[in-house]
């Protein structure tokens, strides 16, 4: 008798298995995730550096981890904030998934942080599938990248529990209809809140703070109604399978190899999986002071 497996849904059920693992692992030591997506370009790297500036002004014990596929300027960037960051460099890997994560977590976040923010490889496609172990899921959007960028990502809006609007200070001049925007991002996530920020001038600074510590002292993350819809009866699954568990001075940057192997799921994402290969070696030197990277053994 032949049995047909669905290999992208057994992917996303191991996720699910590591990320609620990691979710009450660091729950326990009183860590909150904000996990951040957002096309490149939107301005997240920029409102992160304030608000971890902020953090520090406020005296909360705040670190960030910074995936791209290549460079380490983002990390270069958020550590000038003085606050602990580290690099993780996926070498063409469009997300980040739990497991990697953890592993990058360990034996490197400080034990008294009390919010970690990830800021997730730039696109909206793949990383909308992975729970990471977040307690607080954000999407980012700037004024530049049209009112209709809801309704052509419905699943990285629509698992979203804030969405944030960036560069409100150009709004005006490139005509960004706030309204539709709010509309659009309604209908595929009905009751999320929408929250106008800019880097620049300021406007917002403050809110992926002020919303991750509610979810910290236990105050509820909004439930999206795509997570309700099809949630199994263990938990709170998307129609892609993700499952949410979502309820409950250094300024150092150290940067980490991912070696991964692209394969094609069915959905067509293309998809491509990190596989951890021994110990990872001392790390070493690019030429950047502040910037240091781990290599992994080769294939």
């Amino acid at each position: 008798m032949c049995r047909v497996v669905d290999l992208h849904q057994a992917v996303l059920a191991k996720n699910d298995g590591a990320a609620q693992a990691l979710r009450a692992e660091l729950s326990a030591r009183g860590t909150t995730v904000v996990n951040m997506l957002s096309s490149p370009g939107s301005g997240k790297t920029a409102l992160l550096e304030r608000e971890l500036l902020l953090a520090r002004e406020r005296g909360v014990a705040v670190a960030a981890l910074t995936a791209d596929l290549a460079t380490e300027n983002d990390a270069v960037r958020l550590a000038r904030s003085g606050a602990p960051v580290k690099q993780v460099l996926t070498d063409g890997l469009c997300h980040l998934e739990a497991v990697m994560l953890g592993r990058h977590l360990h034996g490197w976040l400080p034990e008294e942080t009390r919010l970690l923010f990830v800021e997730n490889v730039g696109n909206l496609v793949c990383p909308a599938s992975y729970d990471l172990g977040e307690s607080l899921r954000v999407v980012l959007a700037s004024v530049t990248e049209g009112e209709d960028k809801p309704l052509k990502y419905p699943t990285a809006f629509g698992l979203a529990q804030l969405v944030v609007v960036t560069k409100t200070d150009i709004a005006h001049a490139v005509d960004f209809d706030e309204a539709a925007f709010r509309a659009n991002v309604q209908q595929v996530n009905p009751g999320v809140e929408v929250a106008l920020t800019s880097a620049r001038t300021g406007e917002g600074l403050g809110i992926l703070l002020d919303r991750a510590h509610a979810v910290g002292a236990g105050a509820a993350a909004h439930t999206p109604v795509m997570a309700r819809a099809c949630a199994p009866a263990q938990g709170a699954a998307a129609a892609d399978g993700h499952v949410h568990g979502h309820g409950h001075d250094h300024g150092h940057v150290h940067g980490d190899h991912d070696h991964d192997h692209p394969h094609r799921p069915e959905d067509g994402h293309g998809h491509q999986h990190a596989h951890d290969h021994g110990p990872v070696p001392a790390p070493v030197p690019t030429g950047t002071p502040a910037a240091v990277r781990a290599r992994g053994q080769s294939l």
